[in-house]
């Protein structure tokens, strides 16, 4: 494996671990507010985090940037505008089908339904003219069979919330792809400050009417928030924009979608959940399938 590779895979691992606890930061989250008031204020909250992280990378690149012509300064800004505007929109209607549907459907098939992304973002891909080769495929196939696994502990029925999350699980395939379509042109820090600013926004327009928010709910649900907030939202989906730079999108699915497996684990240590057997099975399917994306393909 190439070192950069290497390097992007290890951020996204590291992202798929700071997601997977965040499902319980969610799920304590939601005893205290709505779903649009949590999406609302962790995002704002992940942007805000961000902005003294912008200012402080980008005091070594004054030098570059002066040597760029004012017709270039407005290409960029108008790409990384248009860039964290889409990423903000796909993030907001994701994070929110995924945090109302949840109400509605087991977490179990809540994890398994949002992660079929590892499935639909190359089946995407192939109407963008990316090809995969048959090891990715094999991958795809050995991580759902590991989800289902992992997931997945009864009879499989299609409910209200099971549509939700599925209409999330498109939407978090249209980000990753975005996201891929962006991240090699423009600062990802920046994009990633844009889009939770853009998707705290339209969060917070759906909140005023759909919800009553109360700062006092707030202040109790403040730690699970806070965690949604920097670590999720801040630190998660700059590490992912980072990370997904000269990366496959299908690799950086499959990586990211460890999230259930880490999820799990965080609900047996923080939580007291038990692992079965069968749970643990489909962790090891999950990383097996990890590791056989990451194989170097035959060259023809």
């Amino acid at each position: 494996m190439k070192k950069g590779n290497l390097r992007s895979s290890a951020l996204l691992l590291l992202t798929a671990c700071i997601w997977g606890v965040a499902f319980v930061a969610q799920s304590v989250g939601m005893e205290y507010v709505g779903p649009f008031t949590f999406n609302f204020v962790r995002s704002i909250l992940g942007g805000l985090v961000l902005i003294p992280c912008i200012f402080f990378l980008n005091r070594g690149k004054k030098t570059e940037a002066e040597k760029i012509s004012a017709e270039e300064k407005r290409a960029q800004r108008k790409t990384l505008l248009t860039g964290g505007i889409c990423c903000g929109i796909a993030l907001c209607l994701a994070t929110n089908f995924q945090q109302i549907g949840i109400q509605y459907t087991t977490v179990g098939k809540a994890g398994f339904i949002t992660a079929c992304y590892i499935v639909i973002v190359p089946v995407i891909g192939l109407f963008m003219k990316k090809k995969c080769s048959p090891m990715i495929w094999l991958s795809v196939l050995l991580a759902v069979v590991g989800l289902y696994l992992l997931c997945i502990n009864e009879q499989f029925s299609i409910g209200y919330g099971d549509i939700l999350v599925f209409v999330c699980a498109i939407l978090f395939s249209v980000h990753i792809l975005i996201v891929d379509y962006f991240s090699p042109k423009v600062d990802g820090v920046k994009m990633s400050c844009i889009q939770f600013l853009v998707c705290g926004l339209l969060s917070g327009i759906a909140m005023l009417f759909a919800e009553q928010p109360q700062l006092s709910a707030v202040l109790l649900a403040w730690k699970p928030i806070a965690y949604a907030g920097i670590m999720s939202c801040g630190v998660g989906y700059t590490l992912q924009i980072v990370g997904q730079k000269g990366m496959d999108p299908t690799i950086a699915s499959l990586i990211l979608s460890l999230e259930s497996c880490i999820s799990v684990l965080a609900g047996w240590l923080l939580l007291g959940q038990t692992l079965s057997i069968r749970e643990g099975l489909g962790c090891v399917a999950m990383f097996a399938a990890i590791i056989l994306a990451q194989l170097p393909a035959k060259e023809s």
